[in-house]
């Protein structure tokens, strides 16, 4: 496999580092989506990469998309992440706006794609039920249909940002009389449809991110309904396939482990680095090895993609270890800060002076709220049945 680059490619890595460079905000350079508070926080750098051209990198040119190859994509992923720039929101460019231009029809791509692109438009995923996690298809949100529109009951959870969201794309349950998968639909619902009530959880580190969802006899017309009733279960599938592969997080997790050494040179243990001690040393080399076994698997699956493929199981395999090794990066960050890492504010707001090193701010709230990675998108031991079953034949 050659990983050389094109001297077309080392210009355009030169244009986006030189972009990034000029445009980034301070304010928003190196925030987690946890540092923001604000439905405007989240937008900044989405709208000044709207007004570049380069919001939607997987898009096609006709609907507004950079038309860029998998190369300048991940070319493009990988400034990014050493620029330390903030990770647009998913839910409307990498997820529903695929669906709606693959599967939609015109009017709706004409409705949806424009205001996904500019940002006017926020999204949310309802998939996730109290009683339908990693079992999607077990989901029990009703969709009855009455002419020209369907009536929704039920409830979501685990629904990221809904609280600042416009439009939520649902898997709603058409037909109950067939096998699980053969009786959903895919629905497009605005949020602000009276019967919708969204209600806050608040996770380990203190963040409302996620929220319960709740629909009461909600009136959704039947023009937002995506392709056929009773096939959503094949959009949904496409929608996981991308979302599993944005997931792994290769280029990130290479940001994280230089700050993690970074650190680690500045930890002392008697004197000595805690990068030159054998033990933390270990670790560290143990974890480098595995994210670059994980980027040449992503960059197997990009070449394939190249040629004409599409992910499959394979997402599966990039989700699997992309999650695992976001997660070890914070444990081993929090291992390196020590007791330090612990106070989520350091004496901000009283008398006294903050403790421990700049770096061990957030740290501790960080690690918490990494725990979930091997949940969302299908948790890992789902998709390693998926692995065994679509890979492995058993």
């Amino acid at each position: 496999m050659d990983l050389s680059f094109s001297p077309e490619e080392e210009a355009f890595r030169s244009e986006v580092r030189s972009f990034i460079s000029s445009h980034l905000p301070s304010g928003v350079k190196g925030k987690a989506r946890s540092d923001f508070t604000s439905r405007e926080d989240y937008l900044v750098w989405h709208r000044i990469l709207y007004r570049q051209g380069w919001i939607a990198p997987l898009w096609p040119k006709e609907y507004g998309g950079t038309g860029w190859n998998v190369t300048r994509r991940y070319i493009f992923n990988e400034e990014s992440a050493r620029a330390a720039a903030p990770q647009s929101l998913p839910f409307g460019i990498a997820m529903v706006g695929p669906v709606i231009y693959t599967f939609g029809n015109d009017d709706q791509k004409k409705k949806f794609l424009p205001r996904i692109l500019s940002g006017e438009d926020w999204w949310c995923q309802g998939y996730s039920e109290p009683g339908a996690g990693s079992d999607l298809a077990s989901l029990k949100t009703r969709a009855i249909r009455e002419g020209d529109h369907y009536i929704v009951n039920g409830q979501k959870t685990w629904t990221t940002l809904a609280q600042f969201a416009d439009w939520i794309f649902c898997l709603v349950r058409t037909d109950p009389s067939v096998k699980p998968q053969e009786g959903i639909t895919f629905l497009l619902i605005d949020m602000k449809s009276p019967g919708i009530t969204v209600k806050p959880i608040i996770v380990l580190d203190g963040v409302q991110e996620v929220n319960e969802v709740f629909f009461d006899n909600v009136k959704v017309p039947l023009e937002n309904r995506i392709g056929e009733e009773n096939k959503g279960w094949t959009y949904a599938k496409f929608l996981l396939v991308h979302e599993r592969s944005g997931i792994a997080g290769v280029a990130r997790s290479k940001n994280a482990i230089e700050r993690l050494r970074a650190i680690a040179a500045a930890e002392l243990i008697d004197g000595e680095p805690l990068i030159d001690t054998d033990g933390f040393a270990r670790k560290l080399a143990a974890l480098e090895i595995d994210l670059l076994a994980l980027e040449f698997t992503e960059l197997r699956t990009l070449s394939a993609e190249a040629k004409g493929g599409h992910a499959g199981p394979e997402s599966s395999i990039l989700k699997i270890k992309g999650t695992e090794i976001q997660q070890r990066i914070t444990e081993l960050t929090l291992e390196a800060i020590g007791y330090y890492a612990y106070p989520d504010h350091r004496g901000f707001g009283d008398n006294e002076y903050p403790v421990g090193p700049d770096y061990a701010v957030g740290e501790a709230a960080r690690y918490f709220n990494m725990r979930k990675a091997s949940i969302y998108g299908g948790s890992n031991e789902i998709q390693r049945n998926i692995i065994a079953k679509a890979v492995l034949g058993l």
